[in-house]
């Protein structure tokens, strides 16, 4: 049985028909950006995620980078400031922080969740501090009442990278739940092809309550010009096209459905592998986490054995992320990788991450083929 990590052919050819109709609409249409297919999809993601506001930029990166910026434009935040940070994301949420001059606090993860340790935040804290960003890595909630908490008790904005993590529901006080993208002051998201949502292309969005920030970021992400010819700020040109657009608004009303094949798979996962040389994320209370990825933690050094082994009997697997960012060349002078700068979890978790198939078109049956050859490897 060949399983592929995931199979982004497999995944468009659910939505075929649907897809072909979006894409020629537009290429019929004459009009290739900023049009209705944009306020479309703006309008029904806003509407999906909980919060007022969706600004459709060119990628998840720039998402992260809009809202950092327009905080320096409406001085919030100055070059300077420190932004806490999970040190085990992907590097994109550290270089939208770099990006604009902000400094990156790196804090620990927990090895059971995976997601950032809101018991080190306070000590990290500064009076120079002023935002929390949290990744809900791998589809996985990230978000904690106590960090709700601390950034009301510091004034502290919070920032969500949403990328991996479309639909997640947290469950607020009084059984309400609500979808990660809304639970802090603004979430960049990404809808690269491999994402839950993903376009045919490069796509991202901010979403936010913020008035004043939407309409800055909005002004960013389009030279800097809130009308035409007429530019309030030095911005740049990331705007997301028709087609994706378009696209996007197809594949949203079937993310639930997909989310809840992704979550099949997981819960078979969990509830069969047994493996004692292999490790899996502690399920989180209170929440639906939607699994982008499903990663697994291979200990004694065998992490790269075992993904060979698998690659031999015809599954795919990918590892997430085997350098941590403060091992990066591109951050050398920051000073990060010193004796004095001690992430061993994070280090640890990049040393021993293996992420399993996992995607909406993935059947129950291929699932079993997984772990059984995961329970049968020693």
């Amino acid at each position: 049985m060949n399983i592929p990590f995931l199979s982004l052919h497999d995944v468009t050819a659910k939505y075929k028909d649907e897809l072909h109709e979006a894409v020629l609409r537009v290429v019929d249409s004459g009009w290739y950006l900023q049009g209705k297919e944009n306020e479309e999809f703006e309008k029904h993601y806003a509407e999906y995620i909980g919060t007022k506001h969706c600004i459709g930029c060119a990628n998840g990166l720039d998402a992260l980078i809009w809202i950092f910026r327009a905080y320096i434009e409406l001085g919030v935040m100055k070059p300077g400031d420190e932004v806490i940070v999970p040190a085990n994301t992907y590097i994109a949420t550290i270089l939208a922080i770099t990006e604009n001059g902000l400094v990156p606090v790196l804090v620990e993860p927990r090895k059971d969740t995976l997601q950032i340790d809101d018991s080190l935040i306070e000590e990290r804290i500064t009076e120079r501090t002023k935002a929390i960003c949290i990744v809900h890595l791998y589809g996985r909630l990230a978000y904690t009442e106590k960090i709700g908490e601390l950034c009301k008790k510091y004034n502290l904005k919070l920032v969500e990278d949403n990328a991996q993590a479309h639909g997640c529901k947290f469950e607020a006080k009084g059984n309400e739940y609500k979808r990660t993208g809304s639970l802090g002051d603004a979430a960049g998201h990404s809808f690269y092809p491999g994402k839950n949502l993903g376009a045919l292309g490069d796509g991202g969005a901010v979403t936010t309550d913020d008035d004043e920030l939407a309409a800055a970021i909005r002004a960013l992400a389009n030279y800097g010009s809130q009308k035409k010819y007429v530019f309030k700020y030095t911005g740049r040109n990331s705007r997301l096209d028709e087609i994706q657009a378009a696209v996007l608004d197809v594949k949203l009303c079937h993310l639930d459905e997909d989310l809840k094949a992704r979550q099949a798979i997981a819960a078979y996962y969990y509830d069969n592998i047994n493996n004692p040389l292999i490790t899996l994320p502690k399920r989180l209370p209170n929440t639906e986490n939607v699994y982008h990825l499903f990663p697994i933690l291979v200990g004694g050094e065998r992490r790269d054995e075992l993904q060979k082994y698998l690659e031999a009997n015809g599954v795919g697997t990918v590892i997430h992320y085997p350098i941590a960012p403060h091992k990066q060349e591109c951050y050398a002078n920051e000073g990060w990788n010193t004796p004095q700068l001690s992430l061993p979890i994070t280090e640890q978790i990049a040393d021993e991450e293996l992420s399993l198939p996992m995607s909406p078109t993935m059947t129950i049956e291929e699932a079993a083929e997984v772990v059984r050859l995961i329970n049968s490897w020693k």
